[in-house]
């Protein structure tokens, strides 16, 4: 009896002081390692958390480029916003580029992918070719591409033997964005799905030759389904990018809105908002609901992402 109740004595006195030590060195861990990610929060709250907060305050005031004189006016300019026509318009040549490119950039991302992954001869030197538009600056990509589309010295309409009006024609001003768009950032996700492709395990693709299947049956039911994950991050990246369009945009009609302002996306709307008619209160206000449907696109694929996890187990 002495014996084991020693033992009841000894056990709750071993585990509290496992779980003091264990609340020590959690302690100690916090501290050392809060200042290896001090800079980062520091930096992330100086140019992230700080600018925001200043925007949504702005918002709120009457305030202009000056900074002086800005006054407390409430919700006049989000409600001036969601009725201004020109601020819809910008926001539906953005999303009007985001259905063109998001879909045709993973399709094409895919393809180049299964070439560079599948070809015997040459492979660095594909991959090098695919991906290395990425690396070029915004501005560089815009600029060339504004030359090959060029009517009268430009390749494009030389080579094919078109009269296309590419850049002064708003029917084909934001498409020529489109193109130029596409070559110069498909690099990025062609180098997501060659790494996704290189992952897939050998023997799955071995064992399905086994039973007979073809390259489009090992395709559509190996390589799709793996890629699932992968395709979905792809989506997710293009649309956040796509509805943030500015730069090619901007460059390629040498920073104006294009012909009948048909190149006019959300963000140059909200530039020139602020820095054009010098209402930096209703560009602030526009750039939260700007703020508000990227969170909420964001939102939205964590929510799908979450549920087809959930429905696969």
């Amino acid at each position: 009896m002495t014996t084991t109740s020693a033992e009841t004595i000894v056990r709750p006195t071993r585990a509290k002081t496992a779980a003091a030590g264990a609340t020590l060195r959690r302690r100690q861990g916090f501290q050392h390692g809060g200042w290896f990610v001090a800079p980062f929060l520091a930096l992330f709250t100086l140019f992230v958390v700080w600018p925001l907060l200043r925007g949504l305050y702005l918002s709120f005031t009457d305030a202009n480029i000056s900074g002086d004189g800005a006054s407390f006016i409430g919700l006049d300019n989000y409600r001036e916003a969601l009725q201004d026509p020109l601020m819809w318009d910008a926001f539906g040549h953005s999303a009007y580029f985001t259905l063109l490119v998001v879909p045709c950039i993973t399709v094409l991302a895919f393809l180049l992918a299964m070439l560079a992954h599948h070809i015997e001869r040459g492979k660095w030197l594909w991959r090098l070719c695919f991906f290395m538009p990425f690396l070029l600056p915004s501005t560089v990509a815009a600029n060339l591409w504004q030359w090959l589309f060029n009517p009268g010295t430009g390749m494009i309409n030389h080579v094919f033997g078109l009269e296309t009006p590419w850049l002064t024609d708003k029917s084909y001003a934001l498409l020529a964005v489109v193109i130029t768009t596409l070559w110069w950032t498909v690099g990025f996700s062609f180098l997501l799905y060659l790494a996704a492709l290189q992952g897939i395990p050998l023997h799955l693709y071995e064992a399905a030759k086994l039973d007979g299947a073809n390259a489009w049956h090992r395709t559509v039911h190996i390589t799709l389904p793996m890629l699932r994950n992968i395709t979905g991050l792809v989506v997710a990246l293009q649309i956040l990018a796509s509805l943030q369009v500015f730069d090619q945009a901007v460059v390629m009609q040498d920073f104006g809105p294009g012909p009948e302002e048909s190149t006019r996306t959300f963000v140059q709307y909200t530039l020139e908002q602020g820095f054009t008619s010098y209402r930096v209160g209703y560009a602030s206000a526009i750039s939260i609901i700007f703020f508000l449907l990227i969170a909420a696109v964001a939102l939205a694929r964590m929510w799908l992402l979450r549920n087809r996890e959930e429905g696969g187990r």
